[in-house]
């Protein structure tokens, strides 16, 4: 292993990886932010981020940019260095738990040398993660304390009692998808969700033939959403109450950082819901030769989105959408000629299948921030404590007995 990993060859592709990811992700983050205020602005029957760039397809970067060129205020009884290093201490767990995550089942050749798509591949990866995201807390407590105010205080010590109390209900309703899978491996884990009952029905852990995970997954996005700090759990920020909670201090790309990292936890825990309930890379489709099309059903929805923005761009209001969207539909029509070829369709099955339901855990995330009101914070405890609890623990007992009596 050492050898291995002193190779100037495999540190290259790894620092590629790594590299591509980062990116992927930042971008990613920028335009979930877009991505909800979008949904939640047609759930309420208006239009959203509209005018900087076709669709606000621009207001990303001009958020960057605003949080760039505002100025930075530190508060002058604030301990500076912890100060610092919270919103740093945040994102970079949120973003650094994204690498443990694989993205299909096929490897690609960087500079000769055959490669996962996953940043790194390791047999406890799932025990890493949960590590990974659970030191969070820290950097919430550590802004609030850092800040030398009662509010940021108060915001801090609500989101660690929070998240600490639904941590454990978190971690119990993964347990009886690994006494399904029995490994903590997450590419393994995908991979004994293969196959189909009666030919038709996907095994995946939610609807597995030994004990459908119904509750394990209610419990698991339940504790997510409230462990990310979203509504109705986002009792740390509270507007009403305490004006934004642990970071009322922060200002420009500080306050950015926590913004980002609270995007980029949803893109995780929606990574791993997939990951551990929904089949990760697996088609829903039997791989029978009577299905064989749906293999071009990634081709086929990026030919009909970018036929979709050619038309619409040609109709836009402003010139500037009336060059940007016919050209953004001409590059989707191209990657799905590309996507189409012998030699790529099989390479992009996996990540393919892997960013739907992805993209639907995200936009369930959004559906719900926007539809429940807020818990009181007794309710939120009471609720965690006394129902999710006991529920995620009747769960483990209910597949136990189920595993074996299968077996």
């Amino acid at each position: 292993m050492t050898e291995t990993i002193a190779q100037p060859s495999f540190l290259l592709v790894s620092l590629v990886k790594v590299v591509v990811l980062l990116f992927l992700v930042l971008t990613a983050v920028a335009y979930l932010v877009w991505f909800e205020r979008k949904v939640a602005a047609h759930l309420q029957g208006r239009w959203g981020p509209y005018r900087t760039g076709p669709h606000g397809l621009l207001q990303p970067l001009a958020d960057g940019l605003k949080f760039l060129l505002k100025e930075d205020v530190t508060p002058s009884g604030a301990d500076r260095f912890l100060f610092v290093v919270a919103p740093f201490l945040t994102m970079t767990l949120a973003i650094s738990s994204i690498a443990l995550i694989p993205f299909g089942p096929a490897s690609i050749h960087i500079f000769g040398e055959v490669t996962p798509l996953v940043v790194a591949n390791v047999n406890v990866g799932l025990l890493i993660l949960f590590a990974i995201t659970s030191v969070g807390v820290y950097g919430v407590a550590l802004s609030g304390w850092s800040s030398n105010s009662k509010y940021s205080l108060l915001g801090a010590l609500r989101s660690s009692a929070q998240m600490i109390s639904y941590e454990i209900s978190l971690t119990l309703s993964i347990v009886g998808v690994l006494l399904l899978a029995g490994t903590f491996n997450l590419s393994e884990l995908i991979t004994r969700q293969s196959g189909h009952t009666w030919g038709i029905v996907p095994k995946w852990n939610l609807l597995s033939p030994t004990l459908p995970q119904i509750l394990g997954f209610f419990c698991y996005f339940v504790s997510a959403v409230a462990e990310t700090n979203r509504a109705p759990f986002d009792l740390a920020e509270a507007e009403s109450e305490l004006v934004a909670g642990y970071h009322t201090e922060y200002s420009s790309f500080k306050f950015a950082m926590f913004y980002l990292a609270e995007y980029a936890s949803m893109i995780t825990v929606a990574c791993l819901s997939t990951i551990l309930f929904l089949g990760g890379w697996l088609s829903p489709f039997p791989q029978t030769p009577g299905l064989d099309w749906t293999r071009y059903l990634p081709s086929a929805l990026l030919a009909i989105a970018g036929l979709a923005l050619i038309i619409h761009g040609v109709r836009y209001l402003t010139l500037f959408g009336k060059f940007v969207l016919p050209l953004l539909g001409i590059a989707l029509c191209a990657l799905a000629f590309l996507c189409s070829r012998p030699n790529v369709i099989f390479y992009i099955q996996g990540p393919f299948w892997f960013l739907a339901k992805v993209f639907i855990v995200l936009f369930v995330y959004v559906w719900v921030r926007w539809t429940l009101p807020r818990f009181r914070y007794d309710q939120l405890m009471r609720f965690g404590w006394k129902f999710l609890f006991p529920l995620a623990l009747f769960n483990v007992v209910l597949t136990s007995l189920a595993v074996v009596m299968h077996k």
